[in-house]
């Protein structure tokens, strides 16, 4: 199968009056359709760094990035960053609007979404009588509605306590597959790279490098919440774990 991206030796300095910082050292992987790879390293060690390049955010210092030129990528942010003054309908349309694509057919896509992945009741409300899950979600379909082809997704759980985020992994698992997208996580909670994704990459400590990366093979029809109690997840986690080398 042919890629849908490829990252070749990217580099990354970043620069301050007094020093030069080294935050990739050299980064290379690809991406194929319709997968989801997770990117999992030690805190700092630049991960979301590699996002800031992948959508434009931020220049490699050398490297390159290479991709279909109609290829569309959209980024969610760690953070939901749903605007308070805005119900979930009109947050979710802000998208089309930045980019002047809201029609009458994008507008019929984006409340199609909600009503499939359960926030067609909520269309009117506003973000503060949502769950944390729920937030999460608007902000996964406020992304879908610009229809990327990848997806970048910044420590999409973090924010959410230990039982909304098995709960959203699961959301997150089930629209990514069903709407047939490419995604790209990145990660430092190890159990949900496991249970979300087709590949792992493992990065070094900083200045990173792709120390490792693992095959993830389930049965297809495993829920990510089912995949944690199969047999072979404690494997993939010890293994990861250990190409961490995390000091405690």
């Amino acid at each position: 199968m042919d890629s849908i991206l490829e990252v070749c030796h990217l580099k990354k300095y970043y620069h301050s009056k007094k020093k030069e910082m080294m935050a990739l050292k050299d980064i290379s992987f690809s991406v194929y359709p319709g997968e989801i790879l997770s990117i999992v390293g030690p805190s700092g060690c630049g991960k979301s760094t590699i996002l800031s390049i992948l959508c434009g955010l931020l220049s490699s210092s050398s490297g390159r990035v290479e991709y279909p030129v109609n290829i569309k990528i959209a980024y969610m942010l760690q953070e939901d960053c749903l605007l308070p003054f805005k119900t979930v309908l009109d947050n979710c349309l802000l998208g089309l609007q930045i980019t002047h694509s809201l029609t009458d057919e994008s507008k019929k896509y984006v409340i199609h979404l909600l009503n499939t992945y359960g926030l067609g009741d909520v269309l009117h409300h506003y973000p503060s009588q949502l769950s944390g899950g729920m937030r999460q979600r608007c902000a996964l379909i406020r992304t879908l509605a610009l229809k990327p082809d990848i997806l970048l997704l910044d420590e999409a759980t973090s924010a959410l306590d230990y039982q909304s985020s098995l709960i959203i992994s699961n959301d997150i698992y089930k629209i990514i597959k069903k709407e047939k997208k490419t995604a790209i996580i990145v990660t430092h909670d190890i159990p949900l790279a496991i249970s979300l994704s087709d590949r792992i990459i493992v990065l070094s400590k900083h200045p990173a490098t792709v120390k490792s990366t693992y095959s993830i093979s389930f049965d297809s029809s495993m829920t990510p919440v089912e995949r944690r109690s199969n047999p072979i997840f404690t494997s993939y986690y010890e293994k990861i774990w250990r190409d961490l080398d995390v000091t405690i």
